[in-house]
């Protein structure tokens, strides 16, 4: 099986094969590039981010700097998604995101992982696992979201978070293992903040 192939297999590789190295140094040096294009230029930063990523949907904005393993190569998003600054995508394997998911500051996002076994790790061994973010997510600064992971629709992480496991979709979910707190309910449909009321005219939108 050549290196590409074991990529996405979730299958132990060797990471620093010079032919791959070569390879990602190239989608690196195109992070590189889109980090320095100025605000003032969102078409150039948009078709700039078309040409490094897997898919990009439409109206998506993703703040500068941002940094990516592979260069957004086998990152998939969907519609509407906007993520803050220092946005972290470690695509090695595929990075799901659907439309209208919003990322806080400081988010990594890693489908990497080494194995425990300290043998295996001092050969440079390294697995992928494929990260799946649902819609209409929001990802609070500073989140980590580990290899493998689902997150469902709607569900909102708190700030700080390391999602170690699945979170389904509909709820809070908080800490360092991330659990679910709640479910969303009528409640957030009355107040944004504390017992800041919702204007009901934005639901008539």
């Amino acid at each position: 099986m050549c290196e590409r192939e074991e990529l996405h297999s979730g299958a132990l590789y060797q990471p620093t094969d010079q032919e791959l190295l070569a390879q990602q140094m190239v989608y690196l040096d195109r992070v590189r590039q889109y980090n320095e294009i100025p605000h003032t230029c969102p078409k150039v930063r948009e078709e700039m981010l078309r040409q490094m990523f897997a898919e990009l949907g439409e109206n998506c904005y993703v703040e500068s700097p941002f940094y990516a393993n592979f260069g957004g190569k086998h990152v998939h998003f969907g519609n509407g998604i906007y993520a803050n600054f220092h946005l972290t995508l470690v695509d090695d394997t595929h990075i799901y995101v659907g439309d209208h998911t919003m990322f806080g500051p400081n988010v990594t996002i890693a489908t990497a992982g080494h194995p425990i076994c300290p043998e295996l790790r001092e050969q440079g061994l390294q697995y992928n696992m494929p990260v799946r973010i649902g819609r209409n997510c929001w990802l609070g600064a500073g989140v980590i979201v580990l290899p493998g992971v689902t997150i469902g629709d709607n569900t909102v992480i708190g700030a700080g978070s390391v999602v170690t496991k699945d979170i389904p979709a509909n709820v809070v979910a908080v800490g360092n293992p991330c659990r679910v707190l709640r479910e969303i309910g009528e409640r957030d449909r009355q107040f944004y903040f504390k017992d800041r009321q919702i204007d009901p005219i934005f639901f008539e939108k």
